[in-house]
């Protein structure tokens, strides 16, 4: 299924590219989304009287994520947790809990936008995590798993 995508998509393509994807991931993601519409004549032309506009919100969205970033570069997050002998923890620290201590230090970041590539954090100590806030925008944060 060909679609026309309306802002960048990672590993797909840009604002304005024509992709062709699988039916259900532009069914069941990229359409429901609003990130892509159907590629068809009648879209084509109306994709091509909104460039400018969709160009400008995609130009927005990356602004906004770059100041989000300069806010959070140099900053090191500390999670306290229970942890056993050696310093293994019980249980894990993973997205949702390092999204939820950069909320409670006042910053706004989704689950979503956070990256362990190496699965759940273990043990203790410290750690870069990569946040992702555009497909454009990604930096590390410290983030110092502690024993309570």
């Amino acid at each position: 299924m060909n679609v026309i995508l309306l802002e960048r998509v990672n590993n797909l393509g840009d604002l304005g590219d024509e992709v062709s994807v699988k039916p259900g991931f532009a069914r069941n993601f990229l359409i429901p989304q609003a990130k892509a519409v159907q590629a068809n004549d009648a879209n084509r032309a109306v994709f091509e009287e909104r460039r400018a506009e969709l160009e400008k919100a995609a130009n927005d969205k990356l602004a906004i994520a770059r100041t989000r970033a300069e806010k959070m570069e140099e900053l090191v997050i500390t999670i306290l947790v229970k942890a056993g002998e050696e310093g293994r923890l019980y249980g894990s620290v993973g997205t949702q809990d390092i999204a939820d201590a950069l909320v409670a230090e006042g910053h706004e970041v989704e689950r979503s936008e956070v990256r362990l590539p190496e699965g759940a954090i273990r043990a203790l100590g410290e750690y870069d995590v990569s946040l992702q806030l555009h497909s454009d925008v990604m930096f590390d944060v410290k983030v110092a798993v502690v024993e309570e």
